[in-house]
């Protein structure tokens, strides 16, 4: 133990610290912290250690100096923990410890060589909990003291993670004119609203941002908070995704949950639009269920559950070929993790001058092997066709 104490002493006091994670809790209780995450963070100037306990439904942090971030993390190694996994410059190490407190330490090549301690909460707390939105507090996420509130922290982890995604995006989006963003199937708007925030509060960037939405108490809702929140340049409507017109060009296209092909018809609205950024989420990807079909697959068609998983990220794929050729770079991230939902891929593009041959090749011969006519090729019309 005393070996292990030295160790984690010496990498903070030294500055060598990426990361520290203390975890498997040697008492378990359903209300107490689970893990504990600790990472250097820069706060004027000044390097400080962040530590982030992690419960059951919430998180909380605490930035602590050098001598007393050690003195906490020897406590917690000590008291609390069996096993902690420390991140270095030099070198990674595992500690094991057994119920006699003795301790098996492994000692592995970095991972990492560099500590960036700009990126702590600006990247990953892009919304901190200990200040109070207007809109979090007017959707009941937080209280007006800026505290989240346990019930809603789900959603709170969703919106930052949302927001993470969008800050990578901002390379590709223009910032000497006003920025046209749809969001289609917007419903209650969290992530709207939480765009309007980063992209106008933060990032001082003029907006015109639409939602567009099937239910009008939603879309009544919204507009109405808006007006409230004297949010210019964000404003709702009601209709459909597939008989929305009126606009010639739009940068950003973000669709979060559409169901089904819904999906397809806003990624092709998008295309059409040329947008520089897509953000979808996917839902319910029911349209291919019953064509995807081959003879080499047949233990995973027989089963209902296992085809209908199938068929979702074969039908995922195919949007990201399809996107591929029409000229966007194309990423598939993880949005959320699984235990707060199933739908949790985000297919991220961003638009290039041009696109591959091979992306065509691919398209093809995934088709062929699946026998599948997908929707959106026939959403994205001639403009696709002229490529295939």
């Amino acid at each position: 133990m005393e070996k292990l104490l030295q160790l984690i002493g010496e990498s903070i006091s030294q500055h060598k610290v990426r990361q520290i994670i203390l975890s498997k809790v040697r008492k378990k209780d359903e209300e107490a912290f689970q893990k504990v995450i600790i990472k250097p963070v820069n706060i004027k100037g000044q390097v400080m250690y962040q530590f982030c306990y992690q419960y059951p439904k919430k998180v909380s942090h605490i930035n602590l100096e050098g001598l007393k971030a050690i003195d906490a993390c020897a406590e917690l190694v000590q008291d609390y923990f069996r096993q902690v996994n420390i991140f270095t410059t030099e070198a990674d190490y595992q500690g094991m410890i057994s119920k006699k407190g003795k301790v098996h330490l492994q000692k592995k090549p970095p991972t990492c060589q560099e500590i960036d301690t700009a990126h702590n909460r600006t990247k990953h707390y892009l919304l901190s909990e200990d200040t109070p939105y207007d809109f979090l507090v007017k959707l009941g996420v937080m209280n007006k003291e800026g505290k989240v509130l346990a019930q809603r922290y789900d959603k709170f982890k969703q919106l930052n993670r949302f927001l993470e995604m969008v800050a990578d995006c901002m390379a590709y989006l223009p910032k000497d004119r006003t920025l046209h963003i749809i969001d289609f199937g917007c419903g209650k708007s969290y992530l709207t609203f939480a765009l309007y925030h980063y992209l106008v509060k933060q990032q001082g960037l003029a907006v015109k941002i639409t939602g567009l939405d099937l239910k009008k108490d939603v879309i009544q809702f919204c507009n109405k908070m808006a007006r409230e929140l004297s949010y210019e340049g964000l404003t709702f409507i009601h209709g459909d995704i597939q008989d929305f017109e009126g606009e010639d060009k739009v940068d950003m296209v973000v669709t979060l949950h559409a169901c089904d092909t819904a999906t397809d018809a806003a990624l092709a609205k998008a295309v059409g639009w040329e947008a520089k950024v897509i953000l979808s989420v996917p839902c319910c990807q029911h349209e291919l269920l019953t064509q995807v079909h081959h003879p080499i697959m047949k233990p995973m068609e027989k089963h209902g559950i296992i085809k209908e998983k199938l068929s979702s990220l074969i039908t995922d794929s195919v949007r990201g070929n399809i996107l591929e050729i029409m000229g966007y770079s194309v990423q598939m991230l993880e949005f959320i993790d699984m235990e707060h939902t199933p739908k949790n891929i985000l297919i991220r593009a961003f638009k290039k001058d041009n696109y591959s041959q091979e992306a065509v090749k691919t398209y093809k011969a995934f088709k062929d092997f699946w026998s599948i006519e997908p929707y959106l090729e026939k959403a994205m019309g001639e403009a696709l066709a002229s490529r295939l």
